[in-house]
């Protein structure tokens, strides 16, 4: 039986890696989904003395959207996002993330923002308790301030589409 042992362990290794060739990068399982969003407040982004907490959406199906000046990706999604808020139908929430030179108000200035408060997380700390992997990744958040959903990258058309707005409506919204 002991000469078995590691052909056995060696399967179950090919098994796993097997199954891990099947799955999406993009699908990082989130240990808050069906948990209460983790609690910050933050300044406002180009807001003196203004502060954003997620209890202020307390009532509201709303997108925690991460992102950052100086992301790329951002950028592409930014069209997508602003087509989204102009329909009015969920509020966007914008978690301005580790913008250490601080150009997200002026970024926004020029290119229009979609977002109804940007919350600056100048140290990345909120971004950790949420377990942000990197910028793009959006939330969705139910009105008892609950995450039912985790997007990580870009939201493109299609992934609105076939994802986002399937949950919203799952949601009432």
């Amino acid at each position: 039986m002991k000469r078995w042992l590691p052909l056995l362990a060696f399967l179950i290794l090919v098994g796993f890696f097997a199954k891990g060739l099947f799955l999406n990068p993009r699908e990082v399982p989130s240990p808050f989904i069906g948990r209460a969003a983790p609690a910050f407040t933050l300044p406002l982004v180009g807001a003196s003395g203004g502060q954003f907490s997620p209890a202020d959406m307390r009532g509201k199906v709303w997108l925690l959207n991460v992102w950052a000046p100086w992301c790329v990706s951002c950028r592409q999604e930014h069209p997508v996002l602003m087509q989204i808020a102009a329909t009015g139908r969920v509020p966007i929430v914008g978690l301005n993330w580790k913008d250490r030179d601080r150009e997200a108000a002026a970024l926004l200035a020029r290119t229009g923002s979609p977002y109804v408060a940007v919350a600056e997380d100048l140290d990345g700390r909120v971004g950790i308790d949420y377990g942000v992997t990197g910028t793009p990744e959006t939330y969705v958040i139910d009105r008892e301030g609950i995450v039912r959903m985790k997007h990580i990258g870009p939201i493109s058309p299609a992934i609105w589409q076939e994802k986002l707005e399937p949950k919203l409506k799952e949601l009432g919204v």
